[in-house]
């Protein structure tokens, strides 16, 4: 199948599951065309027919609760209930059971484009060895959250740069116009359940973010609160694509909850599934954090190895599975992720040009 005929269908079978906006389809479909880097993040549902042809030997893994769509800019800070800052993983729209190679097919995948334009500037090989090391330590040590507060110091520093300052995140999120089409009651009662108190007044805009999810509703409630901003996001839910790509022969049931249950994670308590609605509180550092935010200098092999050793968070969450990974991994030869990936990132090119070419 190839892209433009995977994308019609995926999408139409999307619809079935939740409201689409057209026009957020509509800029989907051109940032895909605008870069490849862009087109990986939003095109799970293609990676999903494509891999196990590229990769048999690697698909054919022991499986545990994934990510799926997981890629070097699907990481961000949150606050845990101590009010700790934390750093890992910050979505898990597409959480389904996997080969716990799929994840780092696909990080270290994203990692050779980043390398590409420059948002990297390690050596794809180094980056998927740093990325494999820092899996394996984790795997091996049972996992632990990463926390910023004693220890971390240099990725505390590094996920607090001055492109997250409040000023310019809420002068973003001001400029967000307020709806004046019907929000869903339950989108809205999603938002008030989190809010700092009962009966605050507020205002709801849509918010346009992320491409794998762009197109599904989105929207955020506004507030000032005794003397400061608050915002929450609800954005709609759906079936993994992984549901689509085997012919809906799996279960539609929606993971995201699941896999924050049982991960090894201190947890954002402002993070919940409610009905169909991913609900979060969004501030200046409770959110997603892209590579050009990130100050020039860093030591990007330690921030590789951090992807990696996060990823090993939320696999520890297949605890019956832990057993049959670390064989897996141990039998594995010498630079098999490096070379799995670069199939991959050679298989979505191909896929990429042929969607230019009729954009």
């Amino acid at each position: 199948m190839k892209i433009r005929k995977a994308t019609r269908s995926y999408e139409a079978w999307l619809a079935r599951h939740t409201p689409l906006v057209e026009a957020d389809v509509a800029l989907k479909h051109r940032r895909m065309a605008e870069d490849l880097f862009s087109f990986l993040r939003a095109t799970f549902y293609r990676w999903m027919q494509l891999w196990p042809e590229a990769c048999p030997d690697v698909a054919r893994a022991p499986q545990v609760l994934a990510v799926g769509d997981l890629h070097v800019e699907n990481f961000g800070t949150w606050r845990d209930v101590e009010g700790r800052l934390v750093w890992g993983i910050n979505d898990l729209d597409e959480a389904y059971s996997l080969p716990y190679t799929i994840d780092l097919v696909r990080l270290a995948a994203s990692a050779h484009l980043a390398i590409a334009f420059r948002h990297l500037k390690v050596e794809p090989e180094d980056a998927c060895e740093a990325i494999l090391e820092g899996y394996v330590k984790g795997i091996a040590e049972g996992g632990r959250p990463l926390v910023l507060a004693e220890d971390h110091k240099w990725l505390r520093e590094l996920a607090l740069g001055e492109l997250r300052d409040p000023v310019r995140f809420w002068a973003k999120m001001d400029s967000l116009r307020t709806l004046k089409e019907p929000v869903p009651a339950s989108a809205r009662e999603a938002m008030e359940h989190l809010m700092p108190e009962p009966g605050l007044n507020y205002r709801v805009a849509h918010r346009v973010a992320g491409l794998g999810s762009l197109g599904r509703e989105r929207y955020v409630a506004l507030a000032d609160w005794r003397g400061g901003k608050v915002a929450r996001e609800a954005k709609a839910l759906a079936p993994s694509a992984c549901v689509w790509a085997a012919d809906e022969r799996g279960p539609a049931e929606i993971l995201y909850q699941a896999m924050l249950s049982c991960a090894v994670r201190c947890r954002d308590p402002f993070v919940q599934s409610r009905g169909h609605w991913i609900v979060r509180r969004l501030a200046p550092d409770c959110s997603r954090i892209e590579l050009s935010s990130l100050p020039g200098e860093r030591d990007e092999t330690r921030l590789l190895q951090a992807m990696g050793y996060e990823t090993a968070n939320l696999h520890w969450g297949s605890k019956k599975a832990m057993p049959a990974v670390k064989r897996d991994l141990k039998g594995r030869r010498l630079g098999w992720l490096h070379l799995a990936a670069r199939q991959m990132v050679r298989a979505v090119t191909s896929e990429w040009e042929d969607w230019r070419k009729t954009a």
